[in-house]
Parts: structure tokens; sequence; C-alpha cells
């Protein structure tokens, strides 16, 4: 269970990140441009580094590279949801993943929306796959709108993003059918913020952070 002691810590600890960027609504759909992960070489001594890295698996790396002319490029739209699955201590399960690049990615479980499915139900689904604990959605939190350049087209990304009640199920990364998580691990919620790779993914768990906080 979070506590209104674990909130103080969260907020604390992401309000000078997060703030000088000024206000966010709570009704939040932000863009970014540019997503670089944060490599936990490039952290402050005394970071939290969540059990030991997994081996990368071979064929990783990409075969080519994106085109430097994007003007040209169709652009395509996709659609993903995920979020924040707590179990009954308050911890977050969070997965590791490979990047294009071949870096390691701690992110939130998420994927594709599948033809006849609600956000909410790809939420539940893609965080049964990637970590192997079935939740239900008890809130949402923001919708994330970036943009990314492949080899042939530009895409459009909106990922839903939901809060997560465990029901059942043990951490595995065995049911992930497209085999891109390397590894599933709880995280302290307070800790997310110094551990999850991505800015638009921590400024997700301040945002519901920020929240709970307003509820209580």
């Amino acid at each position: 269970m979070i506590t209104p002691a674990d909130l103080a810590r969260m907020l604390a600890n992401a309000a000078d990140k997060h703030t000088q960027n000024g206000p966010i609504a709570d009704t939040l759909m932000y863009t970014s441009q540019s997503e670089r992960p944060v490599r936990y070489q490039d952290q402050e001594p005394g970071t939290p580094t969540p059990a030991l890295m997994p081996q990368r698996r071979t064929g990783d790396m990409p075969a080519t590279f994106a085109s430097l002319d994007t003007q040209e490029l169709p652009v395509v739209r996709e659609y993903s949801a995920g979020g924040l699955v707590f179990d009954d201590q308050g911890r977050v399960a969070i997965i590791a993943r490979h990047s294009r690049s071949g870096h390691l990615e701690w992110c939130l479980p998420k994927g594709h929306i599948e033809k006849g499915e609600t956000p909410q139900e790809t939420a539940v689904r893609e965080v049964h796959e990637e970590t192997g604990i079935l939740g239900e959605v008890v809130d949402s939190i923001a919708t994330i709108d970036y943009w990314f350049t492949g080899t042939s087209q530009r895409v459009h990304k909106l990922v839903h993003h939901y809060a997560l009640r465990r029901i059942s199920g043990e951490l595995t990364v065995e049911g992930d059918p497209d085999h891109e998580a390397e590894d599933a691990i709880w995280v302290k919620f307070e800790d997310l913020d110094n551990v999850l790779s991505y800015p638009n993914e921590r400024k997700i768990a301040w945002l519901y952070a920020r929240k709970l906080n307003r509820q209580a």
C-alpha cells in the first residue's frame, strides 16, 4: 500500500526535475519529439539499480539505420496501452528490454492495441504478457503522444497509461509472445523516478503520485 510518506518522497524527489517545465494539466496529453534513455552509468552514485542486468539477446542490433531525410517519409499512427501495476506492498512491476540501438531500458509494460480491444483491455493483456501479473484497471493516468522515425516511415504514437491492481500471478517474462522483455522486477513506487529509463514514463509515475496526493 502506498503511504502518505511514500507520496511525499516521490513528489519531493521529482518536483525539481518536472516543475521547471511549467504546470501540467491533470488530464494530460503531452508530446515528446525525442526520447533518450538514461543509462545507469550516466546516473549519480547511489541510484537504486534493479537486480542484475540480463544478457542482451543475439540479433538485437539493427541491421539498418533510419533515414535522415524524414520529410518525404509516409506517416503512420500507432496506438498502445499499458501502465503501472501495483502489488499489495505498493511496488510497481517494470520490465527490461533492449532498444533499437542495443541499450538496456527499464520500462513500464505496454503494447499495441489490437482490433476490437479497448485501451483498458490492452493494458491488462500487455501487463499480463510482459510481467506475468494479472491486474485490473483502477485509474486512468495520462496519454503520451510522440513521434519517431523508422527506416521507411515516420510514426505518430499515442500510449494510454493506467494504474492497475494486482489480482494474481508471479513475475515472469515467459509469457511475452514477442520475446522483447528480458526481465521483470518489482520496484518501489517512490524509486521509479530514478529507475525508469525514459523521461515520459518517469513523468507518468510523477503524475500519478501527484494525483494520489491530491485525492488523499
